[in-house]
């Protein structure tokens, strides 16, 4: 009976299907029959290990079922077993800057970054402060800057100013047209113009969990923190940071939290305050010491591609001092 078995089995895995080499059940599997195959390397096995002269068809049966879940596998990217691997991403449902932005308030803010030609850096300070304050006299300007500073360890000779616009878009728009068909602020910019190297800006939008940043008296050194991640880890970065900015508030250092709308995009600007280097060091090294801020750290890290610190003196005619 076991010599006969043996004839049998032999005679099956030695059958051909349609010229490929296969047992009919084998090459039903290649076309997506996953049960069968399961079943059938259960039974194969069953009736191998019954048989006397296990090692020729035990070899004939390993091959073909080694080559039968190759092909299953690879016969589509839906198969069983890639399955298992493939990490579904549920659909955004709105747009981070609605997400993560105040609803109360509609505040569009503007960053400049002027590179300054270093002998002209008290006359572009000069010339900044008188159009700042004019701008800030005329009711017909929905804007008001919000800081001006000028970059003490970073990049040098530079200016940086933070432009707040209450109403968002239109507001820019508004002030836009305004300054454009202002004759003494087109004079204005052309004398600027003389005194530059190079200019950009960003138009940003705050976190909502971040201090709407205010006027506050002085002496203090700002510091503003760049960080430029990865794209696509914003809503991850606004979550980490909406539960640990409570780390960050207890000696007023926080000033506000921005990220951008456009110009360079998933960028993330944090201004802080200090009295001094020293404050600025214990208050970071304070941090340490609260429970929650090493997984905040932990986790955001991962999400940054760099970053920049900038430490910054306040200019005579700017609200934070």
């Amino acid at each position: 009976m076991a010599e006969q078995e043996t004839e049998r089995l032999i005679r099956v895995i030695g059958n051909e299907s349609m010229g490929t080499g296969m047992p009919p059940c084998l090459a039903a599997v290649c076309a997506g029959a996953s049960d069968d195959c399961f079943t059938l390397q259960r039974n194969m096995a069953t009736n191998c290990r019954s048989v006397q002269t296990t090692g020729h068809v035990l070899y004939r049966c390993s091959a073909y079922l080694h080559q039968a879940s190759r092909r299953f596998s690879e016969s589509s990217d839906k198969g069983w077993f890639r399955s298992l691997f493939v990490h579904k991403v549920d659909a955004r449902k709105d747009a981070h800057s609605n997400l993560l932005s105040k609803k109360e308030t509609s505040n569009l803010y503007k960053i400049q970054f002027h590179s300054v030609k270093p002998e002209c850096l008290d006359a572009y300070n000069n010339l900044e402060a008188e159009v700042q304050n004019r701008l800030h006299q005329d009711q017909d300007f929905p804007c008001e800057v919000v800081g001006s500073w000028n970059t003490w360890y970073g990049e040098q000779d530079q200016a940086v100013h933070l432009w707040r616009y209450r109403g968002g878009y239109p507001a820019l728009t508004e002030c836009l047209q305004k300054l454009r068909a202002n004759k003494e602020y087109l004079e204005f910019r052309k004398e600027r113009a003389k005194m530059l190297v190079s200019r950009r800006n960003q138009l940003l939008l705050e976190f909502s969990f971040w201090n709407e940043p205010l006027p506050r008296k002085g002496p203090n050194l700002y510091e503003l923190r760049t960080y430029k991640l990865k794209p696509g880890t914003m809503i991850e970065w606004g979550n980490r940071w909406a539960r640990a900015i409570k780390h960050r508030q207890e000696n007023d250092e926080a000033v506000g939290g921005f990220f951008s709308q456009i110009g360079d995009l998933y960028v993330v600007h944090h201004l802080w305050a200090y009295e001094s280097l020293e404050s600025r060091q214990e208050t970071r090294n304070s941090a340490w010491q609260k429970a929650g801020w090493d997984v905040n750290v932990h986790y955001t890290v991962p999400l940054v591609n760099s970053m920049e610190s900038r430490l910054m003196i306040p200019t005579k005619s700017s609200p934070l001092q």
